[in-house]
Formats: structure tokens, sequence, C-alpha cells
């Protein structure tokens, strides 16, 4: 299973790091994305990258602020996001494909969410 956290509230302009750590198998050969879902909209993909560290793509509206990246060692991968913006406020889920679609259609696991607010 996949665990997500570190959600909160932040200013707009502050940042946040979300950690996606996987349990009961190894992220080893997944692609884990992440996704994010705001009241009223659909889910959309946020980013995503390989377990060796390649990243799969970035949504243009958030390119420059986050980052995605892995520890393998911890079986985690984080979503460094900064420059935070109220638009994006959602709740932020991870997922994991055994495969590199990077496709919500496509991940195998998913994890429950966690909530960010970005509110002054």
């Amino acid at each position: 299973q996949l665990q997500a956290s570190g959600g909160g509230l932040v200013q707009p302009g502050g940042s946040l790091r979300l950690s996606c750590a996987a349990s009961g198998f190894t992220l080893d050969r997944y692609a884990i994305g992440w996704f994010r879902q705001a009241p009223g909209k659909e889910r959309e993909g946020v980013s995503c990258m390989t377990s060796s560290g390649i990243v799969l793509y970035y949504a243009r509206f958030v390119k420059g602020r986050f980052t995605i990246s892995t520890d393998n060692a911890k079986n985690t991968v984080y979503l460094q996001m900064n420059s935070l913006k109220p638009e994006d406020a959602a709740v932020y889920y991870c997922a994991a494909e055994y495969g590199t679609s990077c496709l919500e259609s496509g991940m195998d696991y998913w994890g429950k969410g966690t909530q960010v607010t970005v509110s002054s």
C-alpha cells in the first residue's frame, strides 16, 4: 500500500513537502505519480517519475515550482512544492504503476490523499 502524508495549511508563496511511502512492495520498477483533485474538479496529474530517478513529466502548471524525487532506501517518493498558490489547493494522491505510462488509468496502487490548503 501507499501512504501519502505532509499536507497541511500554508500561506501563498509557502512550501510543503509531501511524502509517499510504500509498504508491502518495493518501488523498484514502478513509476510513481502524484495527482491532485480540487473540489468540483477532475483529478489531474501533477508529476511522475520512475524509481530509478527519471522524471517523466511535470504538469505545466507546476513546472519550476514542484520537484519530485525518490529515496529508494526509504521506499518513499517526495513532492517538494514551493511557491504555492491558492489554486494548488487540493487533495494530493500518490500512485504507483508497474510500468511507465504515468496515466491515471494505468496506476496499480493508490494512496489515500493528503489535503493541501493554500490560504492567507
